[in-house]
């Protein structure tokens, strides 16, 4: 029967070689503090808070897998819009924080969320000493919502999204109207 390995030894010469040929590379070492690292577009880094888009459904947090979105709000009578009306409820935001020290980033609240109120930063340096200092308020996610990068452009023979084109009709006739007005 003929052997079913090589020379003996083989596999060791070759394990140094490999071991070599590393040493003998450059290393490359990042810098951190000095220099900054270069992220991938969209990295998921925090989730940053839009207030104005949050309509307090609470859909983020009850479908949060580890329970770490904390919302309190409370209700407010709106005045009726035209005279005649009727008067409208509200939900007014009172806190929303997320505790990070919980949080798995599977960014189900991001996906779930029906009004685009949470978003995906790429701010990473958030560490604490102390956990109980990861729960992080709304005063906090509303700053890292400025460093949530702009989405991709849209295709060149793409339509325009219907909420941006309605949104320019209605911006049109105003102009209009204005226009019309002023002598």
């Amino acid at each position: 029967m003929p052997p079913t390995h090589g020379v003996p030894g083989s596999g060791l010469a070759k394990g140094l070689a490999v071991t070599l040929r590393t040493m003998m590379r450059k290393n490359v070492t990042a810098q951190y503090p000095d220099v900054q690292p270069e992220l991938a577009p969209r990295t998921r880094g925090v989730i940053g808070l839009f207030e104005e888009n949050c309509t307090v459904c609470m859909l983020c947090a009850r479908e949060c897998p580890d329970w770490c979105i904390y919302i309190d709000s409370h209700k407010e009578t709106v005045p009726p819009a035209a005279p005649g009306g009727r008067e409208r409820q509200r939900n007014v935001l009172d806190r929303f924080a997320i505790d990070f020290a919980l949080c798995m980033y599977c960014g189900i609240c991001v996906d779930v969320c029906p009004f685009d109120a949470l978003f995906w930063s790429p701010e990473f340096e958030y560490a604490e000493t102390d956990i109980r200092e990861l729960t992080h308020e709304r005063d906090k996610l509303r700053e890292w919502m400025w460093t949530v990068p702009a989405p991709p452009a849209l295709d060149a023979g793409a339509e325009e999204p219907k909420e941006i084109a309605a949104a320019r009709r209605t911006a049109d006739k105003l102009r209009q109207a204005e226009e019309g007005e002023t002598p």
